[in-house]
Parts: structure tokens; sequence; C-alpha cells
């Protein structure tokens, strides 16, 4: 079995505080030895170990792969134009959710197929190692089915989201289709699903209120899901409370959490849903960014993602999400970090992921720069790439800046 020495680490990011400095695990003039996509030593220094084959990475930082704990990757369509109509004063409602429901139901499976791996695969390129993935565009038996099995080619981490909104067949028949979710289309779609998602917000053109948030977490449970709940996007609403009494993973947007939400998820102790802002939304849609300051303040744990969409964020920079979070929702860099890698393992459910350490996987990512400062020091430069499993390997080793441009 061949091994990889990576060498010429300025300072790699572990998130592990027994093995470097600080809130982030930092070991500077490191080096990492890989084998078969697991990590078999960490050390600094000049002495170096003997390996098959060498990465020098010539004085620039390692990380964590991040993990997207939030994407809406497979779908069809785009919804440009909606977008503009926002930049130019129109609210967002969630109401062209549906338009992208009408293109993803039209789609051929491999359309949807194609489209999301240059979605997962554009991630990766930005060093995004791990990706959770919904549905959620499909709102039949069908084309929910479908897009579970697409996400499965690309994810264990899959989230059965028929309760996105209420679609237009159903429009003023809400508790009928949550008697769909919650019934056959839930008998047919948990195999495929780790996760079951719901869009608690009563103020959005076709949400769950949240008796219908709770019947489908409740059914999702039944079929052995783990409920997740968007939550206070478009204003102050039940969703933090019902994921605390669902046991949820998550509650995610939590743009408009209370100060009553924040007590019900301290009281829950450490069974609380992690929090996981997504500041590109905001960014996108001209929504106040959250108080990410005042959650991590209340000692609540805290991840960071993308929400890739058509709709509200059409962007799966990881790498962007830490840089808003510091710029603009009062994280620290090493906190924005630890949020868009160990955060969002948390908020999966994964304490092998968001993390360097030894027999863990080899989920690397090489940031263009001498530390991690730089994530959000050089906003909207393209810094980070995710190494392959290829170079890892050995069968493809990348010149000085290949990659990186």
């Amino acid at each position: 079995m061949s091994a990889t020495l990576i060498c010429g680490i300025s300072q790699l990011v572990t998130n592990d505080l027994t093995m470097g400095t600080g809130r982030l695990g930092v070991i500077p003039d490191a080096h990492v030895v890989v084998s078969d996509g697991v990590i078999q030593e960490i050390g600094r220094g000049a002495r170096l170990p003997a390996a098959d084959y060498r990465i020098d990475l010539r004085g620039r930082c390692l990380i964590p792969g991040f993990v997207d704990s939030h994407t809406h990757v497979v779908f069809a369509g785009e919804r440009s134009s909606e977008f503009a109509a926002r930049m130019c004063g129109q609210p967002y409602t969630g109401g062209g959710i549906q338009k992208t429901v009408a293109a993803t139901r039209s789609a051929s499976t491999e359309e949807l197929r194609r489209h999301t791996a240059l979605l997962v695969e554009e991630a990766r390129c930005q060093g995004t190692t791990t990706v959770e993935i919904k549905s959620g565009y499909g709102l039949d038996i069908e084309n929910e089915l479908r897009m579970l099995q697409i996400a499965h080619e690309f994810t264990p981490e899959v989230t059965f989201l028929g309760a996105h909104v209420v679609p237009s067949e159903y429009a003023g028949r809400a508790d009928d289709y949550v008697d769909l979710v919650c019934g056959e289309m839930m008998d047919h779609c948990a195999p495929l699903a780790k996760w079951v998602d719901v869009f608690c917000e009563p103020r959005a053109d076709g949400a769950f209120d949240a008796d219908q948030t709770r019947c489908v977490l409740a059914a999702g449970s039944k079929h052995g899901l783990i409920g997740r709940v968007h939550a206070a996007q478009l204003g102050p609403g039940p969703g933090a409370r019902v994921a605390v009494e669902c046991g949820a993973a998550s509650i995610d947007h939590a743009t408009y959490l209370t100060d009553d939400d924040i007590d019900v998820l301290q009281a829950a102790g450490e069974k609380s849903p992690v929090v996981t802002f997504l500041p590109i939304v905001e960014y996108a849609t001209r929504h106040p960014f959250p108080d990410a300051r005042r959650v991590l303040d209340a000692g609540l744990t805290v991840a960071l993602a993308s929400d890739c969409n058509p709709g509200t964020c059409f962007s799966n920079s990881m790498s962007l999400a830490i840089s808003l979070a510091v710029h603009q929702m009062g994280m620290s860099p090493e906190e924005a970090l630890w949020a868009a890698t160990a955060g969002g393992a948390a908020a999966l459910h994964r304490s092998d992921l968001g993390r360097i350490v030894r027999g863990g996987p080899a989920d690397l990512a090489v940031v263009d720069a001498p530390n991690h400062l730089y994530l959000s020091y050089r906003t909207g430069v393209p810094l980070v790439r995710a190494l392959s499993p290829a170079e890892l390997a050995g069968t493809h080793i990348v010149t000085e800046r290949e990659g990186m441009q």
C-alpha cells in the first residue's frame, strides 16, 4: 500500500485542540502522510518520513475540506430574472420555487444528473469535500424519488425535502399535501434518505406551519430519518422551537432568531440543534445578516453552509460564506473556518469529518496562502481547492500552481 507525503505546509489546521494551538489546533511547518485515503501520520519540522509520493505545498496552508451541510444542487432551469427583480426592490417570498419545480419535473434524469455533477465538481474545486444534497424540487412521488436517487450518486448525506413548499396543484389544500408527504411519499422516499427537512416559514408562499412541520418530522422519524428545519429565514417563526421539540439536528437560515428562540436552544443543552447560517442567501436577497455573535456567545454550535440553489443563492463558494460571516456577522476568522468544517460535520452528525487527525479520512483542501486568515482577508479570490483522490494516491501530482488559479 503506497503512501503520499504532503510537506511544505506552512500552517496545518487540524480542528483538534490536542494536536496544535488555538481554537483550530494549528500546527506550523507541518507534514501529513496519507495512504489509501486515510491520514496515517501528522508531524512537524525538517525531518520528513519516507513515502512513495510527495506533494510539496511550498509554504501553503492545509485545512480540512469544507463540509457544506445545506445544498439544493439537484435541479433544472434558472432564475436569473427573479434575482434581477430582487436587486430592483422586489422582496423574496419563496414563490419562485414553483418555477424550479416545473423545470425539474420537465428535465430528463440524465440532464439532472449532469447538472448536479457539474455543481458538485465546482464545489470540490473550491475546497468542499463533503456535501449534503436535498430533494424538494419534485414535490410528487416520481420526481422526489428521481432527485434522491441522483443525490445518492454524489453523497451519503441525502435529505428528503418533500415539504419544501406546497406544489401548485395542491394550492389551498396544504393539509392534503402534508398527508401525501407523511404517507405515500415518505414510504417511497425514506429508504433513499438519511434526513428529513421542512421549510417552516409561515410568512412564505406555500411553506409549512408548526403543526404541519411536526407531522412531517414525526413521520420521518418513524422511518428512521433525522430532522432538519429551514427556520426563521424571512422573519420570526416557530421553527426553532419545533426543531428542539422534534430532536432536529439543525435549524438552517436562522436569520431572524429571537431571544426566546435562543433561550429554547440553550435549554436543550447537548441536544440543541446546530444553528446553520447561510450568509450568501442574505447577500443575494438583501436581507439583514444574522447576528452570529449573539448565538456564539450563548454557547450554541454554529455551522456555515452555502445553500447553493437556483433562486436565492446560486453559489457554492464556502470561502465566500466564511468571508461574509467574518465581515457581516460578527464571527472571527477562526470561528468561521471552524463552522465551515467541523461545524458542518456536527450538523451532519459526522465526527469523522471536518478535522485532520490520524486515522481520519484524507478530506484535505489547500489554501494558496500562508495561513487561513486569507479566506476572509482576500474576499472573492479563488484560493482554495480540495486535493483529489488521484493526487493523494500519487497518480496525478500537481505542478506548483496547477488548479490554484
